[in-house]
């Protein structure tokens, strides 16, 4: 799958967030939005997954040159994201279940290897509101990265995460970001280090 920006801009109220991004993200390549906090890394990923429209110019999804609508964007893509919710009042096995009513789980994997893959002893009928930051975060980011989705969107994956964390997520790149068109929103280098391409937002402040 393929994403093309032409002269994209998005503002709020009178004020530029960014414009004039001319830029195509290709299937099979990894991308790093890089800019400082509040500089509109996680407006710029919404634009591209169509959860917000831009305020200029055009972008065009495409699968082997076939175009996609956009409103049928969602079902070639998963998210993971610091501000996305998972539904507290599930136990992990449910939410899992549920998740995967609307996914595929990638070859090889299926809910035993997910939990698995999560590390949570014990954990699979607790409620998710009994979970840390950093257990709903390591299950946001599974969830994503187990679903056989061509494109990968992650915001500060590594968010709530301890350095065991960090290590964790970085195996799951290795073993389930590959054969995708995967961007990650990112300030920190140890969360995109992998990327083939950059993209600054600063570069794009009117």
């Amino acid at each position: 799958m393929q994403i093309t920006l032409e002269n994209i801009g998005r503002r709020f109220n009178r004020d530029w967030i960014f414009r004039g991004i001319d830029y195509t993200f290709k299937f099979g390549e990894t991308y790093a939005i890089l800019g400082s906090n509040g500089s509109g890394k996680s407006t710029l990923l919404a634009v591209l997954n169509g959860s917000l429209s831009s305020s200029s110019g055009t972008l065009t999804y495409s699968i082997d040159d076939k175009p996609v609508h956009v409103e049928q964007v969602f079902q070639y893509l998963s998210l993971a994201a610091p501000y996305l919710e998972v539904i507290e009042d599930f136990t992990l096995s449910e939410m899992i279940d549920f998740h995967f009513k609307f996914k595929t789980y990638k070859p090889g994997i299926d809910k035993a290897a997910l939990i698995e893959l999560l590390n949570l002893p014990g954990n699979q009928n607790k409620l998710i509101r009994y979970f840390s930051s950093g257990m709903k975060q390591r299950l946001k980011l599974a969830l994503a990265f187990c679903a056989d989705t061509p494109i990968l969107m992650l915001d500060e994956p590594t968010s709530n995460l301890d350095s065991q964390g960090v290590d964790w997520y970085l195996s799951l790149v290795e073993q389930f970001a590959k054969d995708r068109l995967t961007i990650i929103c990112s300030n920190q280098e140890h969360e995109y280090s992998f990327s083939q391409h950059r993209l600054s937002i600063a570069d794009y402040k009117s």
